[in-house]
C-alpha cells in the first residue's frame, strides 16, 4: 500500500497563510464595495430629503388661508387661547393662577415657519390692553444655523411697574389654592435661551397645539361629557354602589 507523501509543516504553514490573505482580500473588497453602496443610498437619502422639504414647504403655502380664516373664527371666542393652554396637560403644568389671569389678554397665537423651513419658526402671541405689560405682541423664535448649533431670541417684555409675574416677590400667590404656586411664570419662557434646542414648549405649540387647538378647547367639555373628570362614578363604591358615607352626609 502506498504511503502518502508527508507535508513539511513548512508547506502547510504557508497554505494556510495563503488562505487567510485571500480571505482578508475578499473580506475587504466586500468592505469597499458596501461602502459603495451606502454611498448610492445616502445620495438617495439626501435627495429624498430635498424633495420632501419642497413638498412640506408647498403645503406650508397652501396651508396659511385656512390658517387665517381660523384665527380670524378664533378671534370670535372669548378666552380661547388660555382654555387650549389650560387644557393642555403638558402647557397646563406650566401656568399659575397669575399666568392664567395674564393670559386671559390673549387674542391670538401665530406659528410662522421660516420659508427655509429646517431654519427655525416663529411663535407670535398677540395681548389686547391689559394690566401686566405694555407689548400687544410677545414673540418667540428658534435658529437653526447653517452648522445645526439652536438658538432663539424672544421679545423683552416690558412689565407694568409691580406686574413682573417672572419674578416671585411679585406673584403675589401665596395663600392661593395651586399647589405649584413657587413654580416659575409662563412667561420667564421668553427669556429662556439656555437650551433652544431642547425647548419643548416651543415644539408643543408648534407641533402640538397649533396643528389643532379646537381639539385642546373643548377637552375639557368632552371630559365633562364623557366624564374624564370624574362625573357620577366617583359616588360609587368597588361594587358599583352608592357610598353610604356620602348619601348619610346628605
Amino acid at each position: 500500500m502506498a504511503t502518502a507523501p508527508k507535508v513539511s509543516k513548512t508547506d502547510g504553514k504557508n497554505n494556510h497563510d495563503a488562505a487567510d490573505e485571500q480571505a482578508d482580500k475578499e473580506q475587504q473588497e466586500a468592505i469597499e464595495q458596501i461602502d459603495e453602496v451606502q454611498n448610492e443610498i445616502d445620495k438617495l437619502n439626501e435627495n429624498a430629503s430635498e424633495e420632501i422639504l419642497k413638498v412640506e414647504q408647498k403645503y406650508n403655502t397652501l396651508r396659511q388661508p385656512y390658517f387665517k380664516k381660523r384665527s380670524d373664527l378664533i378671534a370670535k371666542i372669548p378666552n380661547f387661547w388660555v382654555t387650549a393652554f389650560v387644557n393642555h396637560p403638558q402647557v397646563s403644568a406650566l401656568l399659575n393662577e397669575d399666568d392664567e389671569e395674564a393670559l386671559q389678554y390673549l387674542t391670538k397665537v401665530e406659528v410662522q415657519e421660516f420659508e427655509d423651513i429646517k431654519s427655525g419658526y416663529r411663535i407670535n402671541f398677540y395681548f389686547d390692553n391689559n394690566p401686566y405689560f405694555t407689548n400687544e405682541m410677545l414673540t418667540k423664535e428658534f435658529h437653526l444655523n447653517d452648522t445645526g448649533d439652536p438658538s432663539s431670541q424672544s421679545t423683552p417684555i416690558k412689565w407694568n411697574e409691580g406686574k413682573d409675574l417672572t419674578k416671585k416677590t411679585n406673584n403675589g400667590n401665596k395663600g392661593k389654592k395651586r399647589s405649584h404656586e413657587d413654580q416659575e411664570s409662563f412667561f420667564s419662557w421668553f427669556g429662556d435661551h439656555g437650551d433652544a434646542g431642547a425647548d419643548e414648549l416651543g415644539e408643543v405649540i408648534k407641533d402640538d397645539i397649533w396643528p389643532n387647538p379646537l381639539q385642546y378647547y373643548l377637552a375639557s367639555e368632552i371630559d365633562e361629557e364623557t366624564g374624564g373628570d370624574g362625573g357620577e362614578d366617583d359616588d360609587l363604591d368597588d361594587e358599583g354602589n352608592f357610598d353610604e358615607d356620602e348619601e348619610g352626609e346628605e
